[in-house]
């Protein structure tokens, strides 16, 4: 028999969906038969989404716009996903970035610069899981996925303030598989090498792009499907007995001594 992962009738909500990352995981579920709610605050972006998974067959895409750093949008979002989809089986929480003011050595970051990358990765972060469960509660469980960043797992010059924020993603996914997992919320972080997204596009060139591949032991980058392979499996029922973890997506850069500036 074959084993395969069908999440027809299931309910996901994955923030920050526009592009990138957030796309390509919104994309795989809904290839998998998901009804997919794609949450950012680009509408022309959401929109693009949307189209992309509505014409290619599988599940079905709702548009959810809005910014999240606005006080009480979080909640506000996730209570129009619920009327869109009602109720959420799963929830990607990917919201997160470096920012205008993300790359600074410690001495340059001021205090804007840190309320700034704390707020858009680690506070919106914590109010989502909050909003999730809320709406999980009533369903007797869930699955809540944290993007993180392989930037946790290594010292990361001019990069402070985001890894801090990503590595206080990690404590919480932690502290939130504790106290959720009693109402059968399952949750778990997952951490990004160097993905190729159109922000590392932009941001590197090829010269540095093939210095990274190079010091990893799979002498690659992460594709876009990467992620998104991985976030279906573990919202799946075939891990369904994994909370509280970090799984790192990062071409074994963990594990290498080289260790070029990257972003993830």
């Amino acid at each position: 028999m074959a084993l395969e992962i069908d999440y027809s009738g299931k309910r996901v909500v994955v923030t920050g969906s526009g592009a990138g990352i957030g796309r390509s995981i919104a994309v795989m579920f809904a290839q998998a038969g998901a009804d997919v709610v794609i949450f950012d605050k680009r509408e022309d972006k959401v929109q693009e989404t949307v189209e992309q998974i509505n014409a290619s067959g599988g599940g079905s895409a709702f548009p959810v716009i809005g910014d999240a750093r606005e006080e009480g949008q979080i909640e506000k979002m996730f209570d129009e996903a619920v009327e869109l989809l009602g109720g959420i089986d799963v929830g990607i929480n990917n919201i997160g970035m470096l920012g205008p003011q993300g790359t600074a050595s410690l001495i340059d970051m001021d205090e804007s610069k840190w309320r700034d990358v704390l707020e858009q990765n680690l506070l919106v972060t914590a109010l989502s899981i909050k909003a999730e469960a809320k709406h999980m509660k009533e369903i007797d469980g869930g699955v809540i996925i944290n993007v993180s960043s392989g930037e946790t797992t290594r010292p990361s010059p001019f990069l402070a303030g985001y890894g801090a924020a990503k590595a206080g993603i990690n404590h919480l996914t932690e502290t939130a598989a504790v106290e959720l997992g009693p109402m059968g919320i399952r949750v778990i972080a997952i951490a990004p090498g160097t993905t190729l997204t159109e922000t590392v596009a932009d941001f590197f060139d090829e010269e540095r792009i093939s210095a990274i591949k190079q010091s990893n032991p799979l002498k690659r980058l992460n594709d876009l499907e990467d992620l998104g392979y991985l976030a279906v499996f573990l919202a799946s029922d075939f891990a369904k007995n994994i909370t509280g973890q970090l799984f790192l997506a990062d071409a074994g850069a963990y594990l290498s001594r080289e260790r070029p500036q990257s972003i993830s």
